[in-house]
């Protein structure tokens, strides 16, 4: 019977991916990128790709999300969002560099 509800409590947990882009919604990440391409700032696939196989890449990006930064994408600042944890910004980080092609 513990395997039962072991596995029913699986079944009834979101996909990690799910879970972060709901975070990414959540915390409005959405406003300024899109997910294939760029709003304001470049799309997460593109991020994904740029930082893909980089060592410490998600706890630089994990950084940058709270605090915010310049010139990475060109002129346009990202703004600091202190309003996102930082255990929040590593689960973004982490499901930003899961979306590489």
């Amino acid at each position: 019977m513990p395997l039962l509800a072991a596995l029913v409590t699986l079944v009834a947990l979101p996909a990690p991916a799910e879970a972060s882009e709901a975070l990414a919604r959540q915390r409005n990440c959405l406003n300024c990128h899109g997910m294939d391409r760029k709003v304001v700032g470049p799309g997460f696939k593109q991020i994904a790709e740029r930082y893909a196989g980089k060592n410490e890449a998600a706890a630089y990006l994990a950084e940058k999300i709270v605090k915010g930064g310049a010139g990475a994408w060109g002129p346009v600042a990202m703004a600091a969002n202190p309003h996102v944890s930082k255990d929040e910004a590593a689960k973004l980080a982490a499901w930003v560099l899961s979306l590489k092609k």
